[in-house]
């Protein structure tokens, strides 16, 4: 037993007592409940408000690349297709192009020249120091060698960004992002033009709930209110409200809202739709009855709060509805003004499931 048993005059006079108990009572005193710690707290009406509106999954402007091609050519590589995780900066195509030959080209040409120009240079620093040549003609040579150096950043930067290979045929197709390819409608050996879309990819584990707001809901909703998402599994995933568009769309005649999730949740998809609950901060349903989610404990499979009796403790079954915050919504089963126990109720609970063991012996 969790506490001590209360001094009877005989066993059978016991087991009548325990014969005439009400199912689902614990009997237990004031003495007991301060020894086993039971916290006990009055029923009262007031829940959070919730509202209830379909969302759907996005990728965020951070978390979302569409990749295209830098120039046209002809698709030589495909490494990565539908599905497959890309790191940040890894090749997972290659394009042959005569863009990439030009590039090569120029910049080969650029190093020559820088080449020329600095044995140019060179030359005309010795005889100015030997007092043959004048220092306009050395400050000509230094003038042509920093242009030559100028257009060789700009060529080695022009084949970096297109990823032009070393034997100067291909260019590189690279991810800018870290995330899973969503979209690939590239094709082995087919002619792409400079802007067509290769790939598409996002990183699951930065995605953003819209959320549509009918006008009239608009302004009850703020940055920071608590969220709930119901995904289709059934599953509660949490969330909060980031922002909230400051005007209406003109076509719907709604706001968006914009959630952030809590937490990575595998499985959940760009373009997914799902119900979100937003609970409005600082508003009240004074018609329903919220009580700590301690205080609601499974008995059975049924959901019970153990209520505060002259004898010990009742187990009352409840009906529940949304949990915010710690709270649980009670839709029925409960009174306002009835004491019962918010904190040690799973001890309770222990007492009467190993009574029932006991019984079933």
């Amino acid at each position: 037993m969790l506490w001590p048993d209360t001094p009877s005059d005989s066993h059978a006079d016991d087991e009548a007592a325990e014969t005439a108990l009400p199912e689902g009572l614990v009997l237990i005193g004031e003495e007991q409940i301060r020894a086993a710690e039971i916290e006990l707290g009055t029923v009262q009406t007031g829940a959070a408000v919730e509202l209830v509106f379909p969302a759907t999954v996005a990728a965020s402007p951070t978390a979302s690349a569409r990749i295209d091609a830098r120039a046209s050519g002809v698709v030589r590589s495909v490494g990565k297709t539908l599905g497959d995780y890309v790191r940040q900066g890894e090749t997972i195509a290659r394009l042959e192009s005569a863009d990439a030959a030009a590039l090569a080209s120029q910049l080969s040409a650029a190093r020559a020249r820088v080449t020329e120009l600095s044995s140019a240079y060179e030359r005309e620093r010795r005889l100015f120091d030997a007092n043959v040549t004048a220092r306009q003609d050395l400050e000509a040579a230094r003038a042509n060698l920093d242009v030559a150096r100028s257009e060789l950043n700009r060529a080695q930067a022009a084949v970096a960004a297109a990823g032009v290979s070393g034997d100067g045929r291909s260019l590189a197709v690279t991810s800018p992002l870290a995330g899973q390819v969503t979209a690939a409608p590239i094709v082995l050996g087919s002619f792409v033009n400079a802007g067509d879309e290769l790939y598409r990819v996002v990183n699951p584990n930065a995605l953003q709930i819209e959320v549509a707001l009918p006008s009239q809901d608009a302004a009850r909703v703020q940055p920071g209110d608590e969220a709930a998402l119901i995904v289709g599994d059934g599953r509660e995933i949490g969330a909060r409200v980031r922002s909230v568009t400051p005007s209406l769309d003109p076509e719907s005649r709604s706001a968006t809202a914009i959630l952030s999730l809590s937490r990575a949740v595998p499985g959940l998809q760009p373009g997914a739709f799902l119900q979100a609950r937003i609970r409005p901060s600082g508003e009240v349903d004074r018609s329903r009855i919220a009580v700590p989610e301690d205080a609601v404990q499974v008995l059975e499979g049924r959901d019970v709060v153990f209520v505060r009796t002259q004898r010990g403790f009742q187990a009352r079954d409840v009906e529940t509805g949304s949990r915010s915050a710690g709270m649980v919504t009670i839709l029925s089963g409960l009174e306002p003004g009835q004491r019962i126990a918010i904190d040690n109720a799973f001890l309770l609970k222990a007492e009467l499931e190993k009574e029932g063991a006991e019984h079933g012996h």
